[in-house]
């Protein structure tokens, strides 16, 4: 089993940034990448962003490209979400995930989920 705790939510202006932490605790083989989906209301949850752990390899949506950055730090088994120029329509509920997925944006294919945080951009 694996426990995933979220923090780092907020309300932001736009073109603020905000720091999404997710740490991970609990059985480390059962999973070999993170992730971050977002998911806003009426909509489907979406994978914005992902690694894994072997060579640290990264991937993120288009709609996040060059404005979002995620990392892991393996001593605190802790994954990281650096938003940077955040915008309205980045408003949604982020949640990270863990497990052996591919591709990195199926959320079928994470066993392991935390509770959520808010995130809320202001124009």
């Amino acid at each position: 089993q694996l426990q995933l705790v979220e923090s780092g939510g907020g309300s932001v202006q736009a073109g603020g940034s905000l720091r999404l932490s997710c740490a991970a605790s609990g059985d480390a083989s059962s999973w070999n990448a993170m992730g971050w989906f977002r998911q806003a209301p009426g909509k489907e949850r979406e994978g914005v962003a992902a690694i894994y752990t072997g060579r640290m390899t990264t991937y993120y949506a288009d709609s996040v490209k060059d404005r979002f950055t995620i990392s892991l730090d393996n001593a605190k088994r802790t994954v990281y979400l650096q938003m940077n120029s955040l915008k309205p329509e980045d408003t949604a509920m982020y949640y990270c995930a863990a497990g052996r997925p591919y591709p990195w944006y199926s959320r079928y294919e994470y066993n392991y989920w935390g509770q959520g945080t808010q995130v809320t951009v202001s124009s």
